[in-house]
């Protein structure tokens, strides 16, 4: 689907720099020479995952209830493949992380800088708890992951459970899209409008689920004009309360069902190089920030204040994300590690992130 490929490609660059300029500090010392482009970094290219949220939920869509019904789901089986195919390189992620903000605590001192890891801090991450216990995230990012295993497993949930009821009542079985397109309503006009629910699935199923709608909209006989009600969907949630999220992923939905209802979704011409950087975009997404910890580490020791080194900095920051990206792809995220070991990555967060802890303290003493 190279339409969605360069959507995700998109998206992955620019959180790669709205972190960069959100965090700094070679942003705060290349500002001089752009501070329009900096701001703009820092308040809107974070909007971009929205493009994720409603490309994951167009894809649910597709292998779940690709005709509107959901097909046989074992939801526990369902759950555990989706937090493997997660955790497993966000595992491996976590330890780089950790070792990577060791490092950049030793040649500066800076707020991006997460602090030494507990063992509760650690089992929280790796059972993707850590936004819901209220523990320091040990990367930029990580939350998203965290709220993409909710939505997934609450999605799950609204399918399966008439599924389920279904077999003593069939009319049930119908039920399915009823309830997924009631919880994007509610996402979309309470829960998403209340930053109270912002560590939860509620408050990002509106974008969520605006995706699942896109694909079943543009498999229907008349799609046009189904895509036309859930474009007046999205406009209607703006009316009640405007909010730049809701427009990108309102304006994503629309786009993916288009592209779909005319083929565009699949012959869209895409440069090689934006369907690879697709293809690594979760690999980028997960080792950027610790990889530009350490470029604004290097940059910030030997040239703190030089605006034009800094702006070269961030060009080199986002060069060495994508590359290390590529490289966590071959040999994390791609590789076809044994079932039994990738059920133990978790456990090595937890021993390596310790064993990092122990190191850094000694370094530090």
């Amino acid at each position: 689907m190279p339409a969605i490929d360069a959507l995700k490609a998109i998206a992955c660059v620019s959180i790669v720099l709205h972190h960069l300029a959100f965090y700094g500090p070679m942003a705060d010392a290349a500002k001089p020479l752009m501070p329009t482009l900096i701001e703009g970094l820092d308040v809107y290219a974070r909007m971009a995952v929205q493009i994720f949220l409603v490309v994951s939920g167009f894809l649910f869509a597709s292998k779940f209830a690709p005709a509107g019904l959901p097909t046989p789901i074992a939801p526990l089986y369902a759950l555990l493949q989706r937090y493997t195919r997660l955790v497993v390189p966000y595992s491996a992620a976590l330890l780089i992380a950790i070792g990577c903000s060791a490092l950049a605590g030793l040649v500066m001192d800076h707020h991006s800088i997460s602090s030494v890891p507990d063992l509760p801090r650690l089992l929280a991450h790796v059972l993707l708890l850590h936004d819901l216990l209220d523990q320091e995230a040990l990367s930029a990012g990580v939350w998203y992951v965290a709220i993409d295993f909710q939505l997934f497993a609450l999605a799950v949930l609204l399918l399966w459970l008439p599924s389920h009821l279904g077999d003593r009542h069939p009319a049930l079985r119908a039920a399915a899209p009823l309830l997924i397109t009631g919880m994007t309503i509610a996402s979309l006009f309470y829960f998403n409008r209340d930053a109270w629910w912002d560590e939860s699935a509620f408050y990002f199923f509106g974008s969520f689920g605006l995706g699942i709608m896109a694909w079943w909209a543009s498999s229907r006989a008349r799609a046009g004009r189904w895509l036309a009600l859930l474009a007046l969907l999205a406009i209607a949630a703006l009316s009640v309360d405007f909010r730049g999220r809701i427009a990108i992923a309102g304006t994503v939905a629309v786009f993916l069902g288009l592209a779909r209802w005319t083929g565009i979704l699949h012959s869209m011409p895409l440069p090689a190089p934006l369907a690879r950087l697709s293809r690594i975009s979760y690999s980028v997404f997960l080792v950027h920030f610790p990889l530009c910890l350490l470029v604004n580490a290097a940059i910030t020791y030997f040239f703190p204040t030089n605006p034009v080194i800094n702006a070269a900095g961030l060009l080199l920051a986002v060069a060495v994300s994508i590359a290390g990206g590529s490289v966590f792809y071959r040999w994390v995220e791609s590789y076809p590690f044994p079932t039994r070991m990738r059920l133990l990555f978790p456990a090595g967060v937890v021993a390596g992130g310790w064993l990092t802890a122990l190191a850094a303290a000694n370094l530090t003493s």
